[in-house]
């Protein structure tokens, strides 16, 4: 038989097929990421080698090679993404990902084993975002040895997950959002402590549900961005609680944003800064001995409670303050435009997959309306 002019094939003891092939400027020889079942298997490696190194495609077998955590550990070293952000990514990747591929050579991952993989983590009981975060981490460091022709696809691609429920958003009332206020504002007193009151807290209510700011935006906002006489404030920065410590950086879409306030919420928004001196950089809601406000502290000690003695369902988050400033809003008749640059949402479609659902609600009234400017300019034409 006549010897194949490119690569080599050979059984192994175990029985499984090794292919190889020598570098043409090192004389290296390259093995194959993977053994095969078979000597047509394996014989179709080497010819698909050949086929590509014909066309100059062929990858290059050291970072083909290469394996999957030094391509992670690239990933993280060019990632340039908010603290919190780089916290989720490196938590997922350490606890999901690496240990199943930490190892492996990159050019050996096939898309059955990224779909392995997610399964695996689907059926062993965890939440979709969790999945889905695993997915994506996965997905992005492949990319990178895909970016450097490390490899010549990206295995994790295409690979879907079944889509999680979105936890139900709670639309207050306006009524129900003073209520909830003035709980916050004003605890009941424990026998063995003196009554004490929390006004500014009660307005934090009051703002995060007539604004529609973020709990972050709110805990970093700061004097200096609040112009209580022309009724607006710029949302510019935004705080993220990271390992205990509070981190100040720009908004979640990293885009700054100027909001309209109501006169009534401008004036109290007014009188709560009254007397509280001059320095721009000081935060307009803090913690109630002063300092920086953080949200943990607040939504546990003095949100929370207040949800379950107001009388509002008892699901409601913080957040929910966020979904009720665009239901008032919409139900005034604002366009969807409107909501969208109010609530900082990175695209039109964001609001609409969020609040869209709220429009329908609108439809009657709109046709009335629409009605009457029909008769009335046909009792103009008689």
């Amino acid at each position: 038989m006549a010897r194949r002019p490119f690569g080599h094939v050979r059984k192994m003891p175990s029985g499984r097929w090794q292919a190889s092939y020598s570098d043409e400027y090192s004389g290296e020889r390259i093995l194959a990421p993977t053994t095969f079942r078979t000597k047509a298997d394996a014989n179709i490696w080497v010819s698909t080698v050949e086929a590509d190194r014909a066309r100059g495609d062929l990858l290059d077998p050291r970072l083909a090679q290469r394996a999957f955590r030094e391509w992670a550990d690239e990933w993280l070293a060019g990632l340039h993404v908010k603290p919190k952000t780089r916290l989720a990514y490196e938590s997922s990747l350490r606890n999901h990902v690496l240990p199943v591929f930490e190892h492996r050579p990159v050019a050996s991952i096939t898309y059955r084993d990224c779909k392995r993989f997610v399964d695996d983590l689907a059926n062993g009981g965890l939440a979709p975002g969790t999945v889905g975060e695993a997915r994506k981490i996965l997905r992005l460091v492949l990319r990178e040895a895909l970016r450097a022709d490390a490899i010549r696809r990206n295995p994790a691609d295409g690979i879907r997950i079944p889509r999680g429920e979105r936890q139900e958003m709670q639309f207050l009332t306006a009524e129900e959002v003073f209520a909830l206020a003035d709980e916050v504002a004003n605890p009941p007193r424990p026998r063995s402590q003196p009554l004490r009151t929390y006004p500014q807290y009660g307005l934090l209510v009051r703002f995060a549900a007539f604004t529609g700011l973020r709990a972050g935006e709110i805990g970093g906002l700061r004097i200096g961005r609040v112009n209580p006489l022309h009724r607006w404030i710029e949302v510019a920065e935004s705080a993220e609680e990271i390992r205990g410590e509070l981190v100040y950086g720009p908004p979640k879409t990293y885009a700054r944003r100027r909001v309209e306030l109501p006169g009534g919420l401008a004036d109290e928004l007014a009188d709560h800064l009254a007397g509280r001196g001059g320095d721009p950089d000081a935060f307009v809601f803090t913690a109630p001995d002063g300092g920086p406000l953080r949200h943990t502290n607040f939504y546990a000690r003095h949100f929370k409670p207040a949800v379950r003695r107001s009388g509002v369902h008892p699901a409601t988050r913080f957040h929910d303050l966020r979904h009720t400033a665009a239901a008032l809003m919409i139900a005034e008749g604002a366009h969807l435009l409107v909501v969208k640059e109010r609530l900082g949402h990175s695209t039109i479609t964001v609001t609409a997959d969020r609040y869209g659902h709220l429009f329908p609600s609108l439809e009657a009234a709109l046709t009335v309306k629409l009605d009457e400017t029909y008769r009335a300019a046909a009792e103009r034409s008689v």
